[in-house]
């Protein structure tokens, strides 16, 4: 496949703020976006083009691939009907497989246990009474969440017991959707790591940041994570595995939990994401190439970019209210702001992130 030249338009599914970094990245390589959402976002901002149309209306899907030469996303819910539709007039990237694995976490986990991977156990929840019996086969504590959709916490339900009111509450608080209850893992902290793989296979991996959390949001992300280089390299292998199992083509997210170094597996996947993702911010201030410059250079069939790191870095997400601290964020040393150009600061909505630079360190080692 010959790489797109500059002046090649990159047609990306989803208005958010994902979309609007991942055109940002695209304007600097001289390759222009359009964005096809459902509603007016922060990517519409800009975007050399923008369409709001209904996902589902599949004529204005193809209508909208045809005037670009390759079509991403930049969050997964994407219907399936619409990759497919956008496919049959122009590449899309990452494939539509990778849509299908991640939209189900039951396809999901399935999934990736069938590479031989360590994922927490797991159990298909329908009803009242297959839940029971996930529980009594899995424990407590436990998860249930639904099979698809919720993000952010959401779609969840922390179960302790085998009684019957909570296992009521539980499925009524799921919406009754089909879900899958997961295991407890006895983790430390949690990692993510960010692969990205070109047309040809080639991969590149940015350092493992080490994530936190506040009321199921992502906190923070800092690099570089208190791993050995031997727990490094095997969540490398990981998610390059997975990538290269879904035969993927841009960035890919694998979050990950880690339970020690003396267990025999550090590393516990919990999910996938098939695109940049909010624990990679970091890379557009501490790397020479960002995760959205290196996913629009994987999606264009360009070269990949270097991912490695010139500074240690911490970024904060900006929920709700924070941004309104804009004023200060901006004049605190050695920290780059991002407002993603939201008017409605909601709680729980992110409204931007901040970036804290500082001096390379050599990796912690153990």
């Amino acid at each position: 496949m010959t790489a797109l030249p500059p002046g090649s338009t990159i047609g990306i599914l989803g208005g958010g703020q994902l979309g609007r970094m991942l055109a940002m990245a695209a304007a600097r390589l001289g390759l222009k976006c359009h964005v096809f959402s459902d509603s007016s976002g922060p990517a519409f901002d800009v975007a050399a083009a923008h369409t709001v149309g209904d996902y589902h209306d599949l004529k204005a899907v193809r209508h909208f691939a045809q005037s670009v030469d390759v079509v991403t996303y930049e969050f997964e819910n994407v219907p399936r009907a619409t990759a497919e539709a956008a496919a049959s007039v122009r590449p899309v990237r990452p494939s539509v497989k990778a849509l299908e694995v991640a939209q189900d976490r039951l396809v999901e986990k399935t999934f990736i246990a069938g590479l031989g991977l360590p994922v927490a156990p797991f159990a298909a929840v329908d009803s009242e009474d297959s839940l029971l019996a996930a529980v009594k086969q899995l424990g407590t504590p436990a998860i249930l969440k639904t099979r698809r959709l919720g993000y952010d916490g959401k779609g969840q339900a922390r179960i302790k017991s085998t009684s019957t009111t909570e296992l009521a509450e539980a499925r009524s608080s799921s919406g009754r959707a089909p879900a899958i209850l997961e295991g407890f893992v006895n983790f430390q902290f949690e990692v993510s790591v960010l692969v990205v793989r070109g047309i040809d296979g080639t991969e590149c991996f940015y350092d493992v940041p080490l994530n936190t959390h506040k009321n199921g949001i992502l906190d923070t992300s800092a690099v570089p994570a208190p791993l050995s280089s031997a727990t490094r390299t095997k969540a490398n292998e990981i998610a390059g595995a997975i990538a290269d199992a879904l035969g993927y083509v841009g960035v890919l997210a694998v979050e990950m939990f880690f339970v020690g170094e003396e267990a025999s597996a550090p590393l516990v996947v919990n999910e996938i994401a098939p695109r940049v993702h909010n624990s990679g911010h970091w890379t557009t201030d501490a790397c020479l190439v960002s995760q959205f410059e290196n996913h629009i250079r994987a999606v264009a069939g360009w070269p990949l970019g270097p991912a490695d790191r010139h500074s240690d870095a911490i970024m904060t997400n900006l929920i709700g209210a924070d941004v309104n601290e804009w004023a200060s964020l901006a004049a605190t040393p050695g920290t780059a702001v991002h407002f993603y150009g939201k008017n409605d600061p909601r709680p729980g909505r992110k409204m931007g992130h901040v970036t804290q630079l500082l001096p390379k360190s050599a990796d912690v080692d153990g």
